[in-house]
């Protein structure tokens, strides 16, 4: 394990230029004090976990200083945001530090959120404030323990620096790591600005260090953007299983290499609702829980589209019409999964979406239906979870055909309650459990962060005295307003 200093930093992405970034220096925040980080973040880099409590860890990730080798630069990009062009986006709070590359050969972006103006800053103050970089924080890692692919999030730092927003709160800086922060909006803007070399220079640089195996393919590109859309109907699917909401689907926030990065007013499900909307601002309901997968599939049309001076558009439309199968084919294998369906049966569609029916007219909370549907037998667990339901009847004429489905597995018992709870998890990160921690750090007490944060790093294990974590949320928890600027 090293210590901070002994990091080696490869900055491959400063070394495309000033067409591709910026540099800016980080505009350091009063008093920086860590919050709260990530051990199993910090092995990424081979940190030692000890050097979250030195002070130059808040130091170095409260901008007050900078190693020798870190390249900061701000990465220009455009992108679709909420439907409509926008020409010029960019890191506009963000810097892009450098790239760390480990013992085990991988490198590492480390993006220094909340770091100041930018050039792309858009009137901003550049800013992030103390409750949405914990809200990332937690979000990042409690995606990455349920499996989900994210960004990660090593720390935050917070501080005494005031900031507006609706009242004054206090700013703070929060470092993730990706392996890499391009985004389907780099492409679009060297696209739409007509700067063809500039684009080529971005797409060697995507195919070479992040698609090394497509360069041996008859069309490396087309075979880029077939992974591409691979990677992302994968992540939705794993999105919809786990009822996770992201609430600003923008093509500027999604990742070129299927992740999920740039949280904003994300929510997971409490109780079952096809039509929830997380994020305050979304007026129309345009990045709902129900619409993720056609926006998904919409902004891989906007990077096709990006992508036209490479590759044919037959070619194109040809990969894009995957998308919706592979999407299925993923969602389904991991609905089974979380029934205790080991194999696979043409009705099964039919049975999953009869159940999501049921849960919608009711207060049928989604994570812990699962988790209860494989607590005991299945036939003393439906009775168990019957009683959330407001369509009794219908549930019933359901778990007859449950019963009946699970009754044709090759192995319908032995070790059901350990499969379905290794894919069923006890705890997820509800916004009123997040809210909670985000008012006691804003007291000054990160004891619950940390606390929420190591309990979110093992969802799917009963851990003791962490009940409280588990349970339905109150009626104030389920209609916590999230808007954009969290």
């Amino acid at each position: 394990m090293k210590a901070l200093d002994e990091l080696t930093f490869d900055n491959r992405f400063a070394r495309l230029g000033d067409a591709f970034s910026t540099s800016v220096l980080p505009d350091p925040i009063a008093e920086p004090r860590l919050v709260v980080a990530s051990e199993a973040a910090m092995a990424l880099l081979d940190l030692e976990p000890t050097e979250a409590h030195s002070p130059m860890f808040a130091e170095l990730f409260g901008g007050h200083k900078l190693w020798s080798e870190a390249e900061p630069r701000a990465m220009v990009y455009s992108g679709h945001q909420f439907g409509g062009y926008n020409p010029r986006l960019g890191d506009g709070r963000g810097l892009l530090l450098g790239e760390v590359y480990n013992d085990a050969g991988e490198h590492w972006d480390l993006h220094l959120k909340g770091a100041g103006e930018t050039p792309y800053s858009r009137m901003g103050d550049g800013r992030a404030v103390l409750r949405s970089s914990i809200r990332e924080f937690l979000a990042s890692e409690a995606l990455h323990a349920l499996g989900i692919p994210s960004s990660r999030a090593l720390c935050v730092i917070g501080s005494s620096t005031p900031v507006w927003r609706e009242t004054q709160e206090r700013a703070a800086m929060l470092l993730r790591l990706a392996p890499s922060h391009v985004r389907f909006g780099h492409f679009e803007y060297f696209y739409y600005t007509r700067q063809p070399e500039q684009q080529r220079i971005l797409a060697e640089h995507v195919l070479s260090l992040h698609f090394p195996e497509c360069q041996t393919e008859p069309e490396p590109y087309l075979a880029m953007f077939r992974s591409i859309v691979e990677r992302n109907a994968e992540l939705i699917a794993l999105w919809q299983a786990y009822g996770f909401c992201h609430g600003v689907m923008n093509t500027d926030n999604m990742s070129i290499l299927g992740i999920t990065f740039d949280f904003g007013p994300f929510a997971f499900l409490d109780d079952f609702d096809a039509n929830f909307i997380c994020n305050h601002s979304d007026d129309q309901g345009r990045y709902s829980y129900s619409n993720q997968v056609p926006i998904a599939h919409w902004n891989l049309s906007a990077l096709a589209q990006a992508l036209t001076p490479f590759i044919s558009v037959p070619a194109l439309q040809e990969t894009l019409a995957l998308f919706l199968p592979l999407y299925e084919a993923h969602y389904l294998h991991l609905m089974r999964r979380r029934l205790g369906l080991l194999r696979a049966e043409e009705d099964d569609k039919a049975l999953i979406e009869r159940l999501l029916q049921l849960m919608q007219p009711g207060a049928v909370d989604y994570t812990l239906f699962f988790r209860k549907l494989g607590d005991q037998p299945a036939e003393q667990a439906l009775q168990v979870v019957r009683d959330d339901f407001v369509d009794l009847a219908g549930f019933d004429r359901w778990a007859v055909d449950y019963l009946a489905r699970i009754a044709r597995e090759p192995d319908n018992a032995e070790g059901r309650r350990e499969r379905m709870h290794a894919v069923n998890p006890l705890y997820i990160l509800r916004n009123y459990l997040a809210q909670r921690a985000i008012e006691a750090a804003e007291g000054g007490d990160y004891e619950e962060v940390r606390r929420l944060h190591q309990v979110l790093c093992k969802p799917f294990e009963e851990q003791p005295g962490m009940q409280a974590y588990a349970e339905r949320p109150p009626e104030w928890g389920k209609h916590l307003e999230i808007s954009c600027s969290s």
